[in-house]
């Protein structure tokens, strides 16, 4: 009887084994690929719509260099001619804050964009607007009602109930009390808030809130629907400057209190602009960000098994000198694929590496050769079905959107 037990546990060793070592050795196929973004174009966003259709957008100056907001629809083996989606000769146009789009079921899109709303350097409003077709667009929507000239932006957007829109949006109405500039070294009440509504295609908000009344500045927010609602990532920033990340849950119509999702204990007197990301496959949860605690820079992910009420150890993804700027997916498998920027001397690389929900990690790839100026921007990653896509600023000049997909094996 012994015998055979422990020749069952050795046999169900070897096949465990076995599948850790397929786990290792399968490898994703990294092609660049074509896009029709033109010169001088920048600051790409990605996005997989309820239809199923991947949507690159891009800002990028035309004949008469004012900025235009662009997209294309990728169609099979190509992507589908540029449309416009607006056009302005005085937005805010900024590595870090940048336009996005999204997809209805039924083809319908919504898209922001960041015109300037006064002299201020960081005076900005976001600007909404719906299409039926992705031809004609509505007039544009504020979602925010405040009217002060000061930062409103770093949006995060949804496909939401009966065709509305979930929008998520850093709100810096509080810096018109003191008039001090942005950057968190202002007064006690000059502090950014995290704030977030529901907009109707009639142009109707409902369900307005403040979800966090004191945020890190000027990082990136990042969104995501669950089977019971949704979450939104961000920095937050603590009384002492710790400005690690958070979590809040938007589930049975009611907004949780913030929670810090893991105590990194970053003490910055600045923001680093550099934000988190959340991927979710139902109740599966994976938030990937970056952090300088310590004087030691680390990009981490870290799951949950229960949408994001609870959450394990984070696990350390980066190659030892990373620069940030974080995406995550999560695979059809259930693995999750991490996506940074890391140093390489002078300049950097935009990297991938999958990680298991047992935390075993595989070894990372280079998607392409970067640079770690600002100017670069923030690579987005985004996945349909077995096909993962990436997109990049190339800097130079002029700069330039480029495109990638690797395939999963």
């Amino acid at each position: 009887m012994k015998l055979t037990f422990f020749s069952t546990l050795f046999f169900l060793f070897l096949i465990l084994l076995f599948s850790n070592c397929q786990q290792e050795q399968e490898r994703l196929s990294i092609k660049e690929i074509s896009n029709p973004a033109g010169e001088s174009s920048a600051e790409p966003n990605l996005s997989v719509g309820d239809d199923g259709q991947v949507y690159l957008s891009w800002i990028e100056k035309t004949d008469t260099e004012n900025p235009a907001l662009k997209f294309s629809v990728r169609q099979e083996k190509n992507w589908s001619k540029p449309q416009i989606v607006a056009q302005g000769e005085n937005w805010f146009v900024n590595w870090a804050d940048f336009p996005s789009m999204v997809a209805f079921k039924d083809g319908s899109l919504a898209a922001h964009w960041l015109p300037m709303s006064g002299q201020g350097s960081y005076a900005y409003d976001v600007n909404l607007a719906f299409s039926p077709d992705g031809k004609s667009w509505g007039k544009a929507i504020v979602p925010h009602r405040d009217g002060t000239q000061t930062e409103h932006g770093f949006v995060s957007l949804l496909p939401w109930n009966d065709g509305q829109l979930f929008t998520v949006w850093l709100d810096g109405r509080n810096f018109a009390k003191g008039g001090n500039s942005h950057g968190g070294h202002g007064a006690p009440t000059d502090e950014m808030t995290l704030r977030f509504a529901i907009l109707s295609k009639e142009g109707q908000l409902s369900n307005e809130t403040v979800l966090d009344q004191r945020i890190c500045d000027c990082c990136p927010t990042s969104a995501v629907r669950t089977p019971n609602g949704a979450l939104v990532v961000y920095r937050d920033r603590s009384e002492k400057e710790i400005r690690d990340i958070s979590i809040v849950r938007f589930q049975n119509g009611a907004w949780s209190e913030p929670q810090t999702l893991y105590e990194d204990n970053w003490e910055i007197a600045g923001c680093p602009v550099n934000g988190p990301a959340i991927a979710a496959q139902g109740e599966k949860v994976a938030v990937a960000w970056f952090t300088w605690a310590n004087e030691i820079a680390r990009v981490k992910v870290i799951f949950s098994n229960d949408e994001g009420r609870t959450f394990g150890d984070p696990i350390v993804v980066d190659d030892g000198d990373p620069v940030g700027r974080v995406d995550t997916v999560i695979l059809p498998s259930g693995s999750v694929l991490v996506s940074w920027m890391e140093n390489t001397g002078n300049n950097a690389e935009l990297r991938v590496r999958r990680v298991h929900w047992d935390c075993t990690k595989d070894e990372s790839m280079t998607v392409t050769e970067s640079s770690k100026e600002r100017a670069s921007g923030m690579p987005k990653m985004v996945i349909r079905n077995s096909e993962i896509f990436f997109a990049w600023t190339q800097t130079g000049k002029p700069s330039h959107v480029k495109t990638a997909i690797a395939k999963i094996n």
